[in-house]
């Protein structure tokens, strides 16, 4: 273990205090996050609970999509413990909030398996049912991804909208997502998720031709929704892989010059973007909501030695994260699939931070970052509980707390990225002439330097450096 690694009673004790200083200054807001234009952007029109003039029977979708949505979630437990299914409807809860939704109740019924026909099975439905006349809800959300054939049960059962965990999760992606490609991206995840969900009404909605040879049942509305949106999703799936160019080109630029990449992944709401404006000072937006940072960031550091590396702020990850989300925003997560480095923001706050790290390093396993090198960087050490903290740097051998509210911990954790970063590996011995500036700037940025001295024929070095470097090096000889 490193002797950067921290003390865990002086970690503690200092928590205690910076969690102590925290509470007497609760209303102060610190200067790195106080410029929050994007934020003050988002929170500027929102939606108000109790002020809707709308008829009560009024029940088309797009109206009732309009206003503040009272919703009961519903979830299986299937494995794990009651607690474990408590915790995955918080996270529901939390989801709902961030969407827009006000939360009226919550119900956990305890099954084998999901029931084929109705999700929670036909005694559950009629409680479901109480629950949302009682509450007065219109929506019910439940805890999975549901097939088209128990959201129509389950609808017809329970009178209200039904939708499922992914729609929920795409709903937020849809309001959060700002760049030309993230708009583009959430839009084929949906699209990807609508297509086998299209519903037809019978041959009433049959188109005809008309005239002489058109007669006949025609083409049903049902098809012709289903040949636009795969008409959509090839004209979206174009242009992600137009604007992917680029992406690939700046990213082959920063691997030609070798510089190290450091990619900052973890679970929604965990601190990832307020870690990268603690170490960039990006002007990342930061919110308590979930997948509120959906756009990557990559920004350019140099390292306490001289080193430059870039830092990329990624979209959060959450458990059972839908794989239509995972095919869309593949170019967004090849900034952890390429990265030499991650740095995995944990929420040491968390009722279960360990089901965080196991959900967030399935995803990076499916879109081949397990091999990466990681560190565990645990956030809100400020207000995790000690006996938690303590726990999680025992059980997480490269690990490191911090706090990123209040700058706890932030430069050892900076000290032990740029100890885990890919160093040079050719030693150099040379005289470099006075008119290749560029060449020692290079090494300067790119390499480590034992000595420098100046002669009469130009710079003399003695360092490491990468291959490219050495090659254009051993050239001017």
């Amino acid at each position: 273990m490193s002797n950067d690694k921290l003390d865990i009673d002086a970690l503690l004790a200092d928590s205690a205090r910076v969690a102590a200083e925290f509470d007497a200054e609760e209303n102060k807001v610190e200067d790195w996050e106080s410029n929050q234009a994007d934020l003050q952007d988002r929170q500027a029109l929102r939606r108000v609970s109790g002020l809707s003039t709308e008829l009560e029977d009024v029940s088309d979708a797009e109206y009732r999509q309009l206003r503040l949505e009272k919703v009961v979630l519903v979830g299986v437990w299937v494995e794990g413990t009651s607690q474990d299914a408590e915790n995955s409807l918080k996270e529901l809860s939390a989801l709902a909030q961030t969407a827009g939704s006000e939360v009226m109740a919550g119900l956990i019924q305890r099954r084998d398996k999901p029931d084929p026909a109705t999700f929670i099975g036909s005694g559950k439905v009629l409680e479901l049912r109480e629950a949302v006349v009682n509450s007065g809800a219109d929506t019910v959300v439940c805890d999975g991804e549901l097939s088209p054939a128990q959201l129509r049960n389950l609808e017809g059962k329970v009178k209200v909208k039904v939708i499922d965990r992914t729609a929920l999760i795409l709903d937020i992606f849809a309001q959060h997502a700002k760049s030309r490609e993230g708009k583009a991206q959430v839009e084929l995840a949906q699209m990807t998720y609508l297509l086998p969900r299209l519903r037809g009404w019978g041959d009433s909605l049959s188109r005809q031709a008309g005239g002489i040879g058109g007669r006949g049942p025609g083409e049903t509305k049902i098809e012709t929704d289903r040949r636009r949106i795969n008409d959509k999703m090839a004209k979206l799936r174009r242009e992600i892989k137009e604007m992917k160019t680029s992406r690939d080109t700046k990213r082959q630029e920063r691997r030609r010059n070798n510089i190290p990449s450091v990619a900052i992944a973890g679970y929604t709401n965990a601190g990832k973007s307020s870690l990268m404006n603690r170490l960039t000072d990006a002007g990342v937006l930061v919110e308590n909501a979930l997948f509120a940072t959906l756009d990557p960031t990559v920004r350019k550091t140099t390292s306490s030695d001289g080193r430059i590396y870039t830092l990329s702020d990624t979209v959060g990850f959450v458990r059972h994260l839908p794989h239509q989300l995972i095919e869309a925003f593949k170019s967004t997560l090849e900034e952890v699939s390429g990265a030499d480095l991650i740095v995995h923001v944990v929420d040491g706050a968390h009722p279960d931070p360990q089901e965080q790290i196991r959900a967030v390093r399935a995803v990076i396993n499916e879109i081949g970052g397990g091999e990466i090198a990681e560190i565990i960087a645990i956030n809100k050490a400020d207000v995790a509980p000690p006996e938690k903290l303590m726990q999680l740097l025992r059980e997480e051998p490269n690990s490191f707390a911090f706090s990123a509210r209040t700058g706890f911990g932030i430069e050892t954790l900076v000290a032990a990225i740029e100890a885990a970063l890919p160093r040079p590996r050719v030693e150099i011995k040379t005289v470099i002439p006075f008119s290749r500036g560029d060449l020692v700037s290079a090494i300067h940025e790119r390499g480590e330097i034992f000595t420098e001295t100046y002669l009469s024929e130009g710079t003399s070095i003695h360092a490491l450096v990468d291959g490219s470097l050495a090659k254009i090096i051993e050239n001017l000889k």
